[in-house]
């Protein structure tokens, strides 16, 4: 496999360019990018404060069975939040486009294969799930627990960036654990400056955050422009920074865009695995 470990940069990567799509099986195709540039950005050194995953979901997954009748599913890619590399979104699709044209004997030899060449280029083990569509509709749909923070009326100045600095907690009062969730979450793409749209949960333990300094600061990143797993992260660190939450979560369902999702989840405590049913908008 071409090694892009030493060029890992968005400049490089496939998305934005046109491209043509692959009609053999093809590996190669996925494009690492590095966490390491966005990480110094976040004003912490040595390990993570936090652990999570990237949940992808890719809902255009096809191969050919043994016959060269196409068969079809859901994949669920799991990325630890401490791999070194993300996969570049339009490299994964890419890649997982070129399944389409060849030959598996079953859906567990494609399983194989798709853990296989990501955990190659990402340098860890991956966890791949395959749903057939079947599988798909039998799964229950949790409810979104906490507290909507869509509710308050504020005023929103709709030119500003992020700013840490609004975020309040009350320290003269006691801890509090609470959820609160937003569906006001719109980032954009670093590269081609297109919106990406999404949920976002927060659970916390420590000082009461007050929602409407959250709730503006989180509507800013609509002039924000980073990929999803990096908008979770600074989002997670500036809430643990100003609001000094003791336990934290940051949980973001985004939008699929080309067949594919991406939710990252970020913890600094043992928190209940996030679910991974997707939402209305999703």
């Amino acid at each position: 496999m071409t090694d892009h470990h030493t060029e890992s940069t968005v400049i490089n990567a496939p998305l934005g360019k046109e491209v043509t799509y692959p009609t053999t099986y093809n590996p190669e195709l996925l494009y690492p990018i590095s966490r390491s540039v966005n990480r110094k950005l976040l004003n912490f050194s040595g390990t993570i404060p936090f652990m999570g995953a990237d949940i992808w979901n890719a809902y255009e997954l096809s191969w050919l069975g043994p016959r060269g009748k196409p068969e079809v599913a859901i994949a669920q890619f799991q990325i630890p939040a401490n791999s070194t590399y993300i996969i570049e979104s339009k490299s994964f699709k890419l890649y997982l486009n070129s399944l389409n044209y060849a030959k598996f004997s079953d859906i567990f030899e494609v399983k194989a294969a798709l853990e296989k060449d990501l955990s190659k280029v990402i340098g860890t083990q991956i966890k791949v799930s395959l749903l057939t569509p079947t599988d798909w509709d039998k799964r229950e749909q949790p409810p979104l627990l906490g507290k909507c923070m869509d509710r308050l009326d504020i005023e929103i100045d709709p030119s500003k960036s992020p700013d840490a600095s609004i975020l309040k907690a009350d320290f003269s009062a006691g801890q509090v654990e609470e959820t609160l969730y937003t569906n006001l979450l719109r980032s954009n793409c670093p590269v081609t400056g297109q919106p990406d749209w999404g949920t976002l949960m927060i659970q916390y333990k420590g000082p009461q955050i007050d929602e409407a300094s959250l709730l503006s600061y989180i509507i800013a990143f609509r002039n924000h422009q980073e990929f999803h797993e990096h908008c979770v992260e600074k989002i997670f660190c500036d809430v643990k920074t100003y609001c000094q939450s003791t336990e934290l979560s940051v949980y973001a369902r985004y939008t699929r865009r080309g067949g594919l999702d991406i939710n990252p989840f970020r913890t600094n405590f043992n928190a209940p695995w996030p679910f991974n049913i997707k939402l209305a908008r999703q």
